[in-house]
């Protein structure tokens, strides 16, 4: 009988290197460095309106992939891929065709209760409950964005005269499985929101040294241990096309003041490991374990 072990972030072995790995295939087109990934179909369609997308998409397992311009800078757009395994799959290809930044437009739930629908949550650190994160060996104690990347956004949002939060989150596979226990533990813990991809997004961005950061806009409520969505309030609405133009501005930013890693890529388009460089946050408490 095989017995089977679970693995968490072990350091890579002599036996850890993949048999299946992202590549760029002779007749993949590179994309543009500066890549935005969705994970909802409504902001896909909003960041591809407003960057004026007008080539026939691609696709990576059936998530659609547009060539956009903002401010006279190309930049690729993703989604929606939703839930962590989706996300980091797509992302995982799209780094092997060529993305060297990644910004992130996402929804959250609330779990504290001046934290309201509409209001903006930018991601410091994220408390894991999903199975993805754990098979890329990292040696951290909680996923984190890139630093510089995320103090852009801060700057941005700051420029924008944009209220905001920024801490912890919750990232879950099981949206119908947050419980009034995780709830009022995570929420007494001081975590702002929960959603589905951020942790595995920050951890394979480690794990192939490419800075990543997002932004969340608060779509529901859980903090009463009653859900409450605003999914039709035009609030909701005004903060997602005002955190759309923020991130699109981010992304300009850093192509102006940061070129950012060697953007050349080979037909393999296998991107380096790493070993998780610089510009990350400094590590943060470990939180306790699920409940």
């Amino acid at each position: 009988m095989i017995k089977f072990v679970k693995m968490f972030n072990q350091q890579p072995g002599p036996e850890d290197e993949a048999i299946i790995t992202p590549r760029r295939g002779r007749r993949e087109l590179p994309i543009s460095p500066r890549l935005i990934m969705t994970f909802t179909r409504a902001d896909y369609l909003d960041l591809c309106r407003l960057t004026e997308a007008k080539d026939k998409p691609r696709a990576i397992a059936d998530c659609p992939i547009r060539e956009g311009c903002w401010q006279g800078q190309s930049i690729t757009i993703a989604g929606p891929a939703l839930g962590a395994p989706y996300a980091v799959l797509v992302l995982e290809k799209l780094i092997a065709w060529g993305a060297r930044l990644v910004l992130t437009l996402g929804w959250c739930g609330s779990l504290q209760g001046n934290v309201k629908i509409g209001d903006l949550v930018l991601p410091e650190s994220a408390y894991s409950e999903e199975g993805t994160s754990t098979h890329y060996p990292v040696d951290w104690p909680q996923p984190q964005p890139d630093a510089d990347l995320a103090q852009l956004l801060h700057q941005q949002l700051a420029q924008a005269g944009q209220d905001y939060r920024a801490g912890a989150i919750w990232t879950t596979d099981a949206f119908y499985r947050e419980t009034t226990q995780k709830v009022k533990q995570y929420g007494a813990l001081g975590i702002l929101a929960v959603e589905m991809e951020m942790s595995a997004l920050f951890t394979v961005s480690r794990y192939r040294s490419i800075p990543l950061a997002g932004l969340l806009v608060v779509s529901d409520e859980l903090a009463t241990l009653t859900w409450r969505h605003g999914f039709r309030e035009p609030r909701l609405l005004q903060a997602r096309q005002q955190a759309a133009r923020i991130i699109l501005d981010t992304a300009v930013i850093w192509e102006d003041n940061d070129k950012g890693p060697e953007t050349g890529n080979k037909d393999d388009g296998r991107p380096g490991t790493g070993d998780g460089g610089n510009g990350f946050y400094a590590p943060v408490p470990r939180l306790p374990a699920p409940v």
